[in-house]
């Protein structure tokens, strides 16, 4: 043993420091199958943030920092991040008066529609989604998904809701007034 320690270079204190270490009980053990269980019940959506909120919920005194140490040792990452998409805040063609005011209740199906673009990281790739969502009964109605927030992502979700109503159909939609909504095209074929 002498002989593979002066090889490695590490002093005899520093073998026999760890020697005792593998011995002796994870203090950690039953807060690791905590974090583990909360990881596994949520399928990998919450972070060491959310993980260490769930701990205090069940009574524990943590800190983040010990739970994203554990986390890192456990091999355990966040797997989706969502975050809304900001697009240009500027105006670049027509805003659309802001006629929903907050009312986000529909009596009826195909009255009230709203829509946004959202930006998620999933295996470290950016994606989009565009959605459209019902107020009536909070139905997606029709969705794309692209790598990329063109304004194709949009209108191709927009022709997709569209196929849905009928000559009866008196819709109102309402957007965050982003880029894709004011340009030209928007206006000539949707509005």
């Amino acid at each position: 043993m002498k002989a593979l320690l002066e090889l490695a270079e590490i002093p005899r204190s520093t073998y026999y420091y760890w020697v005792k270490q593998f011995n002796r009980p994870d203090q950690d053990a039953t807060l690791k199958a905590q974090i583990q269980a909360i990881y596994n019940e949520h399928k990998g959506r919450y972070g060491y943030r959310r993980i260490r909120d769930e701990l205090v919920n069940r009574r524990h005194r943590i800190n983040h920092k010990k739970v994203q140490r554990i986390m890192k040792e456990l091999g355990l990452k966040c797997l989706i991040r969502m975050k809304k998409y900001r697009s240009y805040k500027g105006e670049v063609g027509k805003v659309a008066p802001h006629i929903l005011d907050r009312n986000f209740k529909a009596e009826k199906p195909n009255e009230k529609w709203v829509t946004d673009i959202t930006e998620f990281k999933l295996f470290g790739e950016k994606l989009y989604v565009s959605p459209m969502l019902d107020l009536f009964n909070g139905e997606i109605i029709a969705y794309t998904i692209g790598s990329r927030p063109t304004y194709s992502l949009v209108s191709e979700m927009l022709e997709k809701s569209f196929e849905r109503l009928t000559m009866e159909d008196e819709l109102l939609i309402h957007s965050d007034q982003g880029w894709h909504y004011q340009m030209k095209k928007y206006y000539r074929d949707h509005a």
